[in-house]
């Protein structure tokens, strides 16, 4: 399983604002380039992410997107559905027990995906970021 450049942009996209303080405004052009997400893309991704539900926007000068939802209730999963809809790594084989077989790990990844989210991303980054030292 490859997850898509727009599920991988809105992943960075949603740990880089879920970083910042609640409440934090976000310009597109801020992220983009914060990100190195291309522009256009992630005006594409963002509208998105607010269509779900997940932010949303305001117009004007200290306008920008806002995150609706904690990134502690942002799943992995729920992400990436919008983008690239459910897991399925084997659809309809033909063959029953294979489809068992995969129909199992479908189960797996999901499960893990939707016990994962945006908060767990950004605890990793800071303890990656604290054990990390220069010689």
């Amino acid at each position: 399983m490859k997850l898509s450049k727009k599920a991988e942009y809105a992943l960075r996209a949603l740990v880089a604002m879920g970083r910042e303080q609640e409440g934090a405004n976000f310009s597109i052009h801020d992220l983009a380039h914060g990100e190195g997400i291309p522009l256009k893309f992630l005006e594409q991704i963002l509208l998105a992410l607010k269509n779900s539900g997940l932010l949303r926007s305001k117009r004007g000068v200290g306008g920008g997107y806002q995150l609706v939802t904690r990134p502690e209730r942002i799943t992995l999963g729920a992400v990436i559905a919008i983008f690239d809809g459910p897991f399925d790594p084997l659809p309809d084989t033909g063959h029953a027990a294979l489809g068992e077989v995969f129909a199992g790990l479908r189960g797996e990844v999901t499960r893990w995906f939707d016990r994962h989210t945006i908060a767990d991303v950004i605890e990793a980054e800071r303890a990656r970021e604290s054990t990390s030292f220069e010689i």
